[in-house]
């Protein structure tokens, strides 16, 4: 499915997401100590630079866009689920391998969400533009 243009880069970011994720849980099954920190460094690092800015971008810039109460559960569950990825940012700075598990299935569950539900609602409000 092709996305609606002003949706095009977010979905090629959930990609980088989803891989960053999955280094997430497999580093906190490992145990392995050197590992784990790499992984949660590179998780921060990753938070800060790529996913607040899209946080961001979307909270800014699309979530206005769900007004209505038949949007309103997609909107509130965006917004509930940025909070738990940035509640788990304390943990990951302290190397927390438990906080590195939850934070690396709790993205992925969310950029499941966003592509399979969210991104969908917001085309139908976009328009035109994407097929």
């Amino acid at each position: 499915m092709k996305r609606h243009p002003a949706l095009q880069p977010l979905s090629r970011e959930h990609h980088t997401a989803l891989v960053l994720a999955s280094a997430c849980e497999r580093a906190a099954e490992s145990g392995d100590g050197p590992r784990l920190a790499a992984t949660c460094e590179r998780a921060v690092r990753a938070f800060e630079q790529e996913l607040e800015p899209h946080f961001q971008m979307e909270e800014q810039s699309l979530l206005p866009l769900l007004n209505g109460p038949q949007m309103a559960l997609l909107l509130q569950r965006t917004l509930d689920e940025h909070q738990q990825l940035r509640e788990l940012l304390g943990a990951l700075r302290q190397g927390d391998a438990t906080a590195l598990g939850s934070f690396g299935a709790a993205l992925k569950a969310h950029v499941r969400f966003e592509e399979r539900e969210l991104f969908p609602a917001l085309e139908g409000l976009l328009g035109e533009g994407g097929s």
